[in-house]
């Protein structure tokens, strides 16, 4: 901290931004940490209605505990109750309309506090790109966590910019080739650059932050470290700088002391799997899970669990109900058919379950998140990707990393019992099982040194921060800038 005080940046507060995603949270909640504990003042500023299920699931208990970041609350211009799943592209528009204009008023607010030193930097995320318009207006630069993996960073950019042949209406089978990554196919790309994707606002919102916004920010930080993808990143550096920071993963995973796992769980876990897992044999169970938004079809959900019962393995089956309360298919009698050996939950401490030593592998949808977690557990993988970033994870995972396998899916989508059957055998005993744990491991390994004192991430953010504490030196020592504000909304703002 002295060196800061030296340097001119005492004082130095960085405001961080992100909607009510808890995978878009946790990985800014994370950064936010080690910039508190390099000296900096940290704020994170989210909407209403994570609060709301903060509170539901208890997790602000953990964040109050933790006096490093400060959090405040804007309004989407939505109710509580509002559906925002169901309603995606309107929930997207409100966002996108009701959001600038009061994360404006909340930094006028914050700034005209006293007690608060004005922002010196504001981080967001690539899913609500319009904050690069309100810091600009603020006159406060502007810094974009890629929270996914570099590849994909390279992906959109390419494909938003036109600067290779992407899968069309006119040739849908193209295999896409570019610099720093193997040949993908389409199954291999994220489903929002398909001919067939039906999430219009998505490839709206990229196409906007790759073709309007990306100029606006200063800085590109990437939730990966250089180790893991570094040709990538390489293939960039002329095009669009990606600077890797990462992996942003719970403290315990990195073997780091900052107080443990620092992130918010929106739903609360059950206690009682480690209770189940001490009783299991060690390398014995399979981990499944498909995070927090992903649902699947009932005859799908019928496949994993016949798949697993007839695996012969112990399991931990972690199925998040709807949020709309309709209860979970499962087939009648499986719960009872496989009680000795196998455990249904709704959700769970996912960092203490992977690092358990009785998990064997992981079977999981590859949300970035949780594909991070799994390579710094050093745990191999069944990926069973379904949309967004998914495959492309999946592709790494099994080409790139080679720490495990993925399902393969009918001409329907669909995967069978009988594959599911099979994966398990073959990340548990099969012939490649050795050497998938053995670059598991590897990873794992590789992860921890980036992150550590002097590693290639530690390195990268101690330049992030030298470079603001700079500007914020400059600026200091200059007259204050005048500031054009947005017009305040009819939308209820956050009191602060």
């Amino acid at each position: 901290m002295a060196a800061y005080k030296e340097a001119g940046g005492e004082g130095v507060h960085v405001l961080l931004v992100v909607s009510s995603a808890q995978s878009h949270i946790n990985p800014m909640l994370r950064l936010g940490n080690r910039l508190a504990s390099k000296g900096l003042h940290v704020t994170l500023a989210t909407t209403d209605f994570a609060r709301h299920r903060m509170l539901k699931s208890l997790s602000s208990n953990t964040l109050s505990q933790n006096t490093k970041i400060r959090l405040q609350f804007y309004s989407d211009g939505l109710s509580l109750d509002f559906d925002r799943k169901t309603h995606l592209e309107h929930f997207m528009d409100c966002l996108g309309k009701f959001g600038p204009p009061n994360l404006s008023k909340l930094i006028n607010d914050l700034s005209a506090d006293n007690h608060s030193p004005k922002f010196s930097c504001i981080i967001t995320t690539p899913f609500v790109p319009w904050v690069a318009d309100v810091a600009v207006q603020h006159g406060i630069p502007c810094a974009l966590l890629w929270i996914q993996p570099s590849a994909l960073y390279a992906i959109y950019y390419r494909f938003y910019n036109n600067l290779n042949p992407f899968p069309s209406q006119h040739d849908p089978c193209l295999t896409v080739q570019l610099p720093g990554l193997p040949p993908l196919q389409p199954a291999d790309l994220p489903s929002f650059v398909l001919p067939s994707n039906r999430f219009v606002c998505f490839s709206k919102l990229l196409s906007e932050l790759f073709q309007d916004h990306l100029s606006k920010f200063k800085w590109v930080l990437g939730n990966s470290f250089s180790e893991l993808e570094k040709d990538v990143v390489e293939s960039m550096a002329e095009l669009s700088p990606i600077r890797s920071i990462g992996p942003l993963v719970p403290s315990t995973l990195l073997g780091l002391g900052e107080g443990g796992d620092f992130g918010l769980d929106m739903w609360k876990p059950e206690e009682r799997c480690i209770e189940w897992l001490d009783r299991m044999p060690v390398s014995s169970v399979v981990y499944v899970s498909f995070g927090s938004m992903l649902v699947l079809s009932t005859k799908q959900m019928e496949n994993i669990a016949l798949g697993l019962k007839n695996s012969g393995r112990p399991f931990l089956w972690v199925v998040k109900p709807p949020d709309n309360g309709e209860s979970v298919p499962l087939p009648t009698g499986f719960l009872e058919e496989t009680e000795d050996r196998g455990l249904v939950v709704s959700w769970c401490s996912q960092t203490k379950v992977l690092v358990h030593p009785t998990v064997s592998c992981f079977m999981s949808h590859c949300g970035w998140n949780s594909t991070l977690e799994t390579v710094v557990a050093g745990v191999p993988l069944i990926a069973f990707p379904q949309w967004t970033d998914q495959p492309t994870n999946a592709k790494l995972i099994v080409d790139v990393l080679e720490m495990g396998l993925r399902v393969e899916q009918d001409e329907d989508g669909m995967v069978s019992q009988e594959e599911v059957e099979r994966c398990i055998y073959e990340i548990t005993g099969g012939p490649k099982s050795e050497e998938w744990k053995r670059n598991a491991v590897q990873w794992k390994e590789a992860a921890k040194i980036a992150v550590a004192d002097q590693g290639s991430s530690d390195r990268n953010i101690q330049i992030f921060i030298n470079e603001i504490v700079g500007r914020h030196s400059l600026s200091s020592s200059m007259s204050p800038l005048s500031v054009t504000t947005i017009e305040e909304s009819s939308a209820i703002c956050v009191s602060t």
